[in-house]
């Protein structure tokens, strides 16, 4: 729970590509020593570990630049392997906003962050049935483009929110277009996104593969 205008202090994996969301479920391998590091310092506090993506590759004595937003997740699972390594799965609980790093003696970074921009508790809308058909028709699409092979009877049964945040999270889009997507502030918004995103992606490939994109 946080005081709204109060600011807090998070360790942050800083991570491309791996988005997490309030409600939904993100496995992480742990394996290099700040990392682990972290983890464990998260297991004797609070359990809680900020995901948020760095907007620039890492360089050797620069710490990337962080995109301002992220989101926080409570340790839900923990495997402590033989030799230091940690198999994780984060339960996310809410966006943040980065108000500061903070300059600590430790192996990872901190942040102090506010989550005054967003209400994560609250339950999302359900998408309205065009958009849901849409959604899954462009994600068979796009699927069957790539060559994936999906379960589509199970997809059918996934409730709004966790089939357009875990399109989301497995999606193989670039940094700024996850990004742009977890920063989406409503699931009809994001599966509004998602859909442009996976017909620009889509149509890309096929030209690249020198295809026609026209239908």
């Amino acid at each position: 729970m946080t005081v709204a205008g109060a600011s807090v202090r998070l360790s942050i994996f800083p991570l491309a590509g791996a988005l997490l969301f309030p409600r939904a479920l993100l496995p992480l391998h742990i394996f290099e020593p700040r990392y682990r590091a972290l983890v464990k310092d998260a297991l004797a506090r609070d359990r809680r570990i900020a995901m948020i993506q760095p907007r620039e590759p890492e360089r050797e004595g620069h710490p990337p630049a962080l995109y301002d937003i992220g989101c926080v997740g409570r340790i839900a699972h923990v495997e402590a392997l033989d030799d230091g390594r940690f198999n994780i799965v984060l339960e996310g609980q809410s966006r943040f906003r980065v108000a500061a790093e903070l300059d600590r003696p430790t192996l990872f970074r901190q942040i102090e962050a506010s989550f005054d921009d967003f209400d994560d508790d609250a339950e999302s809308e359900p998408l309205e049935l065009m958009i849901r058909a849409a959604l899954e028709q462009e994600s068979k699409r796009f699927a069957t483009a790539r060559g994936y092979v999906v379960d589509w009877d199970a997809v059918a049964r996934l409730d709004d929110e966790s089939l357009v945040n875990g399109i989301a999270q497995i999606a193989p889009f670039d940094v700024a277009a996850k990004q742009a997507l977890l920063e989406s502030p409503t699931i009809a918004e994001r599966a509004d996104l998602l859909i442009q995103f996976m017909q620009f992606f889509r149509m890309r490939d096929e030209d690249d593969d020198g295809r026609t994109t026209f239908q």
